[in-house]
Order: C-alpha cells, then sequence, then structure tokens
C-alpha cells in the first residue's frame, strides 16, 4: 500500500470523488483537458474497449510495442492493491512521487472545472487526466488506453487514436449502457472514430453488424482478427500455453503465451492484428522477433494467475456470466476435473445466479465473503442464488476462507478459486504481500494471465 502520509491525505481526497457517482459523458473531461492543454494528443493512442479481454489485450499490445524499443504508455483499469498500478510508463507503474506530484498539480484545473461547469470530475475522470499528463511528461510516443465503461461516453473517449480496437462483447453495465446485446455494441463501438482503423476479435453475429455499420458511417477501415490471424495451441497447462501463430502477412512460428485459457488465444489473435495494422498502415516498426518477445514477456495478473501449485489457488477477476463460463470451462479442463472450491465475492450490481451457474459441475464448494468496497453484495443474496447447486456452502472472512479452502484442497486433492470480483483478488494479492497489474518497479510478478 502506498505508505506516504501526504500521498495517503491526497489519496483520500482522491477517492472521495467515487461519491460523485458515475457520470457518463465527455464534456467534463474535455474541459479538465482543455485547461491542462491537452495532453492526450501529445501522443499516439491504442484505444480498446470491449466486455471480456480488453485487459489483457492491452498488455499484450503495450508488452510488444515496448519490445520493439518504442516508449510506451499503459492505462487501464481498475487496479488490484494499488493505484499506481493503473498508469505506466516502458513498463514501470508510475511512482509515489510523481502521483503526489500530479495530484496536486491536477487540484486547481479540476476546481476550475466544477466552477465552470457546476459538476466535479468524478473519479475516473480526474485519474484518465492525471495519466495522459503523466504520459505527455514523460515522453510517451504510443498509449494504450482501456475503456472504462461502454466507449462512447466513457472518460478516455476524448483520445484521436491511431487505431481502435474492440474485443469480446457480452451485456454488462446494462443500467448505463442499455438493455441488450446490439445497445451495448454501439456503445461500445462509440470509439470508433473517422478514418482510423478498427480492429475487431471475434464478435457475435448481432454485435458484428452494429459494428460494421458504424464502422462504414465513420469510414473507418475494419479490420476482422479472426479472418486475418490464426493462433492454434500446441500445448497447454495452468502456467500457460505454446501456440502457433499465422496471420495473412506473416508465419510467427511457435509462440509461448504466459497466460492462461483457451479464450486467450481471441486476444492474442486481436492483438497480433492490432499490432500488424498499425505496421501497415502507420507506419510504427517492429520486427517478428521483437513481436514474440513482447508477447512471451507480457504480464496481466488477477486472470487466471495461478498463486500457488500445492495445492492449486488460482485467483480470477471474472464477474459476469460471460467470464464466469470461459473461467469454469478453463478450470475443468486445465485442472483435469479436479474438485474445485470457491472462494467468492461479488459486487451488488452483479449477476450472481448467471454468473454461479456456470460452476455447476465444476465447483464442489463454496466460501462466500465479502468485498472490501461500498458495492459489497451481502451473502444471504449469494447463498439464496446458490441453492440447489448442490455445494456445501460457507460465509465467513477472507482469511478464514482461505485457510479453509486451502486445507479443503490439500485433503480432497483439489483446487481452489478465488473469484467474482476484481477486488476481492486485489485483497488476496494483498494478503499474500503481492501487487496487481503495474504495481511495484514493473507490470507485474510472475503472472498466468
Amino acid at each position: 500500500m502506498n505508505s506516504d502520509p501526504e500521498l495517503k491525505a491526497a489519496l483520500a481526497d482522491l477517492y472521495r470523488r467515487h461519491t460523485f457517482g458515475i457520470k457518463l459523458g465527455l464534456h467534463v473531461e474535455s474541459a479538465l483537458l482543455e485547461r491542462l492543454g491537452e495532453p492526450q494528443r501529445a501522443y499516439g493512442v491504442v484505444h480498446v474497449a470491449g466486455t471480456n479481454g480488453k485487459g489483457s489485450v492491452c498488455a499484450l499490445v503495450e508488452s510488444a510495442l515496448r519490445a520493439a524499443g518504442l516508449r510506451t504508455g499503459l492505462y487501464t483499469s481498475p487496479h488490484l492493491v494499488r493505484i499506481n498500478e493503473r498508469i505506466g510508463v516502458a513498463g514501470q507503474a508510475i511512482g509515489d512521487a510523481d502521483l503526489l506530484s500530479l495530484i496536486r498539480d491536477m487540484a486547481e484545473p479540476a476546481q476550475a472545472v466544477a466552477q465552470q461547469l457546476g459538476q466535479e470530475p468524478t473519479f475516473f475522470e480526474f485519474v484518465t487526466a492525471l495519466a495522459f499528463e503523466h504520459f505527455r511528461r514523460k515522453e510517451v510516443r504510443i498509449a494504450v488506453v482501456e475503456v472504462g465503461m461502454g466507449g462512447r461516453l466513457d472518460a478516455t473517449n476524448v483520445v484521436e487514436p491511431l487505431a481502435s480496437v474492440i474485443t469480446g462483447i457480452g451485456l454488462e453495465h446494462t443500467a448505463y449502457l442499455g438493455p441488450d446485446l446490439p445497445a451495448v455494441t454501439r456503445e461500445k463501438a462509440g470509439i470508433i472514430k473517422k478514418g482510423r482503423p478498427v480492429i475487431c476479435g471475434k464478435l457475435d453475429g448481432e454485435a458484428l453488424q452494429v459494428v460494421r455499420g458504424i464502422a462504414a458511417e465513420r469510414g473507418a477501415p475494419l479490420i476482422l482478427a479472426p479472418e486475418r490471424v490464426s493462433v492454434s495451441l500446441v500445448r497447454e497447462d495452468i502456467h500457460g500455453q505454446k501456440v502457433r501463430v499465422e496471420s495473412t502477412d506473416a508465419s510467427y512460428g511457435v509462440w509461448q503465451l504466459p497466460l492462461a485459457g483457451r479464450h486467450q488465444l481471441d486476444n492474442l489473435a486481436t492483438a497480433v492484428a492490432a499490432l500488424e495494422t498499425l505496421q501497415d498502415t502507420l507506419g510504427v516498426p517492429f520486427d517478428a522477433q521483437a513481436l514474440r518477445k513482447g508477447i512471451e514477456g507480457a504480464v496481466w495478473p488477477g486472470r487466471f494467475q495461478v498463486l500457488q501449485d500445492d495445492p492449486v489457488v488460482i485467483a480470477d477477476g471474472a464477474h459476469n456470466p460471460q467470464a464466469a463460463g470461459v473461467l469454469a470451462e478453463s478450470l475443468e479442463r486445465l485442472l483435469k476435473r479436479k474438485p474445485v472450491g470457491l472462494v467468492l465475492g461479488m459486487c451488488a450490481d452483479k449477476d450472481v445466479k448467471g454468473f454461479l451457474g456456470a460452476f455447476r459441475s465444476v465447483a464442489r464448494r463454496l466460501w462466500i465473503v465479502p468485498v472490501r468496497s461500498e458495492r459489497n453484495r451481502p451473502a444471504e443474496d449469494i447463498r439464496a442464488a446458490a441453492e440447489g447447486m448442490g455445494w456445501d456452502i460457507v460465509s465467513c472472512d477472507l482469511t478464514t476462507a482461505m485457510g479453509e479452502a486451502e486445507a479443503w484442497a490439500r485433503q480432497s486433492g483439489g483446487a481452489v478459486c478465488v473469484t467474482g470480483s476484481l477486488f476481492l483478488v486485489g485483497e488476496v494479492l494483498e494478503m499474500r504481500g503481492g501487487s496487481g497489474g503495474q504495481g511495484g518497479g514493473g507490470y507485474g510478478g510472475k503472472t498466468q494471465g
């Protein structure tokens, strides 16, 4: 955790901006960046939206660009342990001194915007502007920027990107993004800009139709990653997978992808298609060896991250039914049908019944724990949703749950999976003395996805 008293006080003020809620729209962010001198125009941007996979794609693209010798920025959310994880330059998380300096420097512009518009910048708006200014001060050449929520009205959508990337899309945040898949897709496709290429991962027919229409309206060249790049599995285990990568432009051979789970093959195809597009249309230079080095060196904590091998303990921040289905399938296949105990906490705005249903045939026991968030979902709600699954269910604190789950896994020859919320995954990493994302000195420690 951040230990400097001055920084702690500054962060406390920053976190109070959470009380301003979620306010989708670009006018506050645009006004704040204008007062900062439009820092987001000082470098190229790769802008990434989607429901699942966007963080993994960001990590892969940034790592490859960095390996090619470009000075990179990376902006992702949320953080797992420290806010520093959200913002990195050249493989290094923002340092505490820079973070404190930026928070102080932005206080006056934020106050001026609040007076001008009668609306305070939210936490996410403030941090997004802070990241963009940090990238300018550190003379970044290309920043990889992950959308926070949706796309069209997300605070990050003030950028004019070199390329936009859209990963898989599913129903999420329906209160903000719309009631069905076409509505959600329209919001996410809002990052498509006039004349700028858009790279799409694997999309369902309805979602792809919406993206095609918006790209055509805006004259944005559309690159479909599944048609351009083929990633086939050679070998896999819980620590990653060996894959063969081919594209319409090149045969890359066999790579060691450090991210586990078959879904990461789609994410890798999307990342490679984005990197090739940057090279082909925008003259961003890199060679095949640098590409391989970058991909093999990518880290993305909290996503099928193996915390220990005996017994196996895995942390995965899945928090919607689509991600739960992918996680459950990966657990069943990679653990070779070992019994699985879930340590689970969720936020109140998530589909808990749909989430738990994915694990019906995989899990044997469930430990329900609170999430360290004002949006924590009560244990009784989760228990009610889990009734009828045939599981032994316990409600307790996280420390007790982890101890009991590991003991059960040793005795039964099973495995433990911590899931349901990135907040919860962050708590477990902190408990074990680790950091997530770009925390510490770099973009994470040993991680498997």
